[in-house]
């Protein structure tokens, strides 16, 4: 093993500067002996301390200087560099144990760099010429010491950036401290070398006599941290979007530069869709989209194609035959490449770029082709090698898995979408009290995001909006099922706080089949959570009764142009096993109205100082005096990339006052003779409306059964009102709180049938609870009398 601590330490007159214990042992002399005096006074005593005023020491002849120990027996010496605590430089003479080179020159300087085998050194004086190169320093660098000697440093050692060497060495000598560890690459000797790169260190000799620079031969060194960074950086940036577009981007950006000056990603374009990727060897005709592309500094000129371009890849050309035999190539480029005259616009570019070198790799996964891969490098001696080779490999397959992973997230998404698509209502059609503006933006995830719009009896409009937990197909489907059970529910003519009660039972059972999955089923560990609202406008009463499941409260914007968020008492989600009961509130809409249901992503419109030009919703909706679909689109145009990674849904709906000759309202005592003047004030007024005569002859039967089951099994008051709408509704109130059933009759009895014929004569029919009772209600379909183009009268 060789020695660590220096037998002695000598500076570069060769006078000794420090002595150690093992040499004292060696030479038998002490410390204030040793120190002071010339090194070969001490290790060669039959010269004593002769020698000429350079300081550096003669001997007589020109035999070799051999150094013995004081019982006559040689001493072999490692001699090396070491930096002292001022920063210059001195020269530590080590044991060699056998393996050192031996100082068998007489000389303390020049000799010593000549003797040692082990690092690389120059001498250079003070204008930064060499005075001194050992083996090591020439094979590194190139040349012969004969080209070397008296040469200006930067013209022997080539280095890449020359004036920078240049100003290092200078601030060595001006201010007389060492540089260590600085990397430089060197330019190649000829057309057949390759560039190297050395690590140097420079010190200063003392007395500002020169530079003494040390190099080690890093190239191995840096082209494997270079593969190692390379490989490091994919594996960190390269699959963290599920897009495949953007993984593309996020393995040239981790490319270059660093790897390679220039990088470029080929997918094939049904892969971007989403679609199975086709199998080896790849179609002439299968095209691919150019989905990447990076180079440092103006890249315009040196794209073939710009980004998104669409094309098959020309034949035969090396890439062609990489996407045939899925096996990597490293190409040489030069003008006489013939292959090149097989794609003008790619040679073009490789022209204008100046690549000298090409490594191209496909993109596949267990036989099937996703993309290509094409490196290139300009520096014609930086030539990819086996190793580079290998390191592309490795990354260009983790590349493809993830390509792979954001495809098939693309198809899942895709059908996702297509599948929410599919169960969201058509834009609601106008209603005669209200019409409507949905906004909806998709995002990357979700599609479990709904609304809907719809009517009830009473010319009244049920609004929902509202959004699943998780997202893709899971997410659309359960959404789905909720909302075929709000559809459902609505028909029984529920409040809002009911219905939302019975809704969240159904959730509650949905989620418990998702925990009765199979563990093996990644959907049993996402809890089943859905925030809704719903809200019932009722335009003769210019009210809208709401209730809120874990879902913001709507905004109501009035013409006067004020804008807010009315308080509403806030439920649980959809899907909680406990929490406090849901509850309503009822919020006073006039005529112009508009009411504005989002999703929970949509930029929240309160501002606590009160400054209403914050937010895209609270400026649109303070100007009302436009159609509500400018509206719409004035939100839109604001919300610029507020969408994020879920959907940006809005319901926008405006009230309008219900025409007042189309209601007709009539109190009726509790007398057997009620059913009789109900007859009568329905028959006037179905004759006023230009009502057929078939519709009129059931609504009249109609009227009669409910207003005498409400004198039957009800209490007063009695009121009845038609109302003529899309259909014509029929409600008959009393104070009663008895609910009535449907019941066959048998042939015998005498009674028992008043309910079954309302529900033949209509196409629908219910029972809506309230505080003072219950109202039956029925449903027709209008049909007009043969003089229906004359206006209505009142």
């Amino acid at each position: 093993m060789t020695a660590t601590t220096p037998l002695m330490v000598v500076d570069g007159a060769g006078v000794v500067l420090r002595w150690s214990r093992r040499a004292r042992e060696i030479w038998l002399r002490s410390d204030s002996e040793a120190v002071g005096r010339t090194a070969l006074a001490l290790v060669a005593p039959d010269l004593g301390d002769a020698g000429d005023d350079s300081g550096y020491g003669t001997r007589p002849g020109s035999g070799p200087l051999v150094i013995h120990d004081v019982d006559g027996s040689p001493v072999d010496l490692r001699i090396q560099v070491v930096p002292l605590s001022d920063g210059a430089v001195a020269w530590g003479v080590f044991e060699a144990d056998g393996d050192g080179a031996r100082l068998d020159t007489p000389t303390a300087v020049f000799d010593i760099l000549h003797a040692n085998t082990h690092d690389a050194f120059l001498v250079l004086d003070p204008a930064l010429r060499v005075l001194s190169v050992n083996e090591a320093a020439c094979t590194l660098i190139g040349v012969t010491a004969g080209k070397a000697l008296d040469r200006p440093v930067g013209d022997v050692m080539r280095p890449s950036r020359p004036q920078e060497l240049d100003d290092l060495l200078r601030g060595v000598l001006t201010n007389g401290t060492s540089v260590t560890d600085h990397a430089v690459r060197l330019e190649p000797v000829d057309a057949s070398s390759r560039e190297r790169f050395a690590d140097i260190s420079a010190f200063p000799l003392r007395n500002a006599r020169g530079v003494v620079v040390s190099m080690t031969d890093v190239t191995e060194s840096m082209r494997s941290d270079r593969r190692v960074q390379a490989l490091g950086s994919v594996r960190e940036r390269v699959g963290r979007s599920l897009d495949v577009v953007t993984t593309c981007q996020e393995l040239v950006e981790a490319l270059v530069p660093g790897f390679a000056d220039i990088a470029v990603v080929e997918v094939v374009d049904a892969v971007v869709r989403g679609e199975d990727p086709p199998l080896s060897p790849l179609g002439r005709d299968v095209p691919l989209r150019r989905a990447a592309f990076r180079l440092e500094g103006p890249s315009h000129r040196a794209q073939a194609h710009p980004v998104g371009d669409v094309r098959a890849v020309p034949t035969p050309t090396p890439y062609s035959q990489v996407l045939s035999d899925l096996k990597p190539r490293t190409v040489t480029l030069d003008k006489n490449t013939p292959w090149l005259s097989a794609d003008p616009e790619r040679a073009r570019a490789i022209r204008a770029s100046g690549a000298q070198v090409l490594l191209t790799a496909p993109l596949a996964l267990r036989g099937a082709v996703l993309g290509l891969l094409s490196l290139y490098r300009v520096r014609p001696h930086d030539a990819f090698d086996d190793n580079d080779l290998a390191v592309t490999e490795e990354l260009a397959a983790h590349t493809a898995l993830s390509i792979d992973n954001a495809r098939r997230y693309t198809r899942e998404h895709t059908i996702a979408s297509a599948l929410q698509r599919h169960l969201l209502p058509p834009e609601p059609p106008s209603r005669t009290a209200m019409e409507f503006a949905p906004l909806h933006v998709p995002a990357d995830a979700g599609a479990g995001t709904w609304y809907d719009a719809f009517g009830l009896p009473g010319a009244r409009t049920a609004l929902v909006i509202g959004e699943v937990s998780g997202s893709g197909i899971d997410a659309a489907t359960a959404m789905g099922q909720i909302r075929t059970v709000i559809h459902t529910l609505a028909a029984l003519d529920l409040d809002p706080d009911e219905l939302l009660a019975r809704l969240n039972d159904t959730v509650v059972r949905l989620a418990h089949e998702r925990e009765a999955l199979p563990a093996s089923d990644p959907l049993r560990r996402q809890p089943l959570r859905a925030g809704c609202v719903y809200a019932i406008h009722d335009p003769l009463q210019e009210t809208c009764v709401m209730a809120s499941a874990g879902h913001p409260a709507p905004v109501v914007a009035h013409p006067g142009g004020v804008v807010h968020v009315p308080q509403i008492p806030t439920g649980p989600l959809l899907g909680s096993r406990d929490g406090p009961p849901f509850a309503t509130a009822s919020v006073p809409v006039r005529d112009g109205s508009v009411l504005a249901l989002r999703t929970t992503t949509f930029p929240v419109p309160e501002t606590p100082d009160g400054d209403r030009a914050k937010g895209p919703l609270r400026i649109a909706l303070t100007h009302l005096d436009r159609p509500l679909g400018d509206i719409r689109d004035d939100v839109l145009y604001r919300l610029r990339d507020t969408a994020g990674h879920h959907d940006v849904l809005l319901l926008l709906a405006r009230t309008r006052v219900f025409p007042p000759d189309r209601v007709a309202t009539w109190d009726l005592d509790f007398e057997p003779t009620a059913p009789a003047t109900a007859r009568h004030h329905a028959q006037e007024r179905l004759r006023g409306w230009r009502v057929g005569e078939e519709t009129a002859f059931a609504t009249e039967l109609i009227v009669s059964e409910l207003v005498t089951n409400a004198l039957r099994y009800g209490a007063p008051p009695i009121r009845l009102r038609l109302i003529k709408d899309a259909t014509l509704t029929v409600e008959v109130s009393d104070a009663g709180g008895a609910a009535p059933r449907l019941r066959h009759a048998r042939t015998a009895d005498e009674g028992g049938r008043g309910l079954f014929i309302c529900a033949q004569m209509s196409h629908n029919w219910g029972i809506r609870y309230s505080a003072p009772g219950k109202t039956i209600w029925t449903e027709q379909t209008l049909t007009q009398a043969p003089d229906a183009g004359i206006p209505d009268s009142a």
